[in-house]
């Protein structure tokens, strides 16, 4: 006597379904690579400047404005976005600029073609003075400098190191609120 049997599954295990595969893929040793991978894309991605930007982007409140902005990064207030620059083109030998937020109510300094140990300088008349020295590379910028409401006189310098490999003695710019910022 013949029997057909209705429920066979000797097919099952030779052509498993897309889910069953899936549910195997992701388990035991699979998923512990898995989640291992991801978690060292996540620390590489925060390791990176960028990661480190958007990282204290989240700690550090996005805007500033006024006294608040005082002695702060400007890039990490959101400062920089609506800065405007004030770059003499003469007479300029380390490209020293100022930069002001109007939002912010704050200006700094940065310098451009500097060196280790080279600094820049932004001094308020009646406010703050900030510095900054020139780690590596040959630009560095200067903490905020908060500016009162109207008129404002605002010096920067570029001071270089003594003894240093640059080739440019010390100088100041000047700028006030009628300045022409670009």
């Amino acid at each position: 006597m013949t029997t057909s049997n209705t429920d066979d599954n000797s097919n099952a295990a030779a052509d498993p379904s897309p889910q069953r595969a899936a549910r195997r893929w992701l388990s035991g040793p699979a998923a512990l690579a898995y989640a291992v991978a991801i978690v060292g894309a996540v620390v590489a991605a925060v390791a990176t400047p960028l990661g480190d930007h958007v990282t204290k982007s989240f700690f550090d409140e996005p805007t500033c404005p006024g006294a608040g902005c005082e002695g702060k990064n400007p890039q990490n207030q959101g400062c920089g976005e609506d800065a405007r620059t004030f770059k003499p083109a003469v007479n300029n030998p380390a490209l020293l600029q100022i930069r002001y937020s109007e939002d912010c109510k704050a200006v700094w300094a940065r310098i451009e073609h500097g060196g280790p140990g080279d600094m820049a300088t932004v001094k308020v008349s009646g406010g703050t003075m900030r510095s900054a020295e020139v780690e590596y590379g040959d630009d560095k910028f200067t903490s905020m400098a908060v500016v009162p409401d109207g008129d404002f006189q605002v010096t920067a310098c570029a001071i270089p190191k003594p003894g240093g490999g640059s080739t440019f003695e010390r100088y100041c710019i000047q700028a006030t609120e009628a300045t022409a910022w670009r």
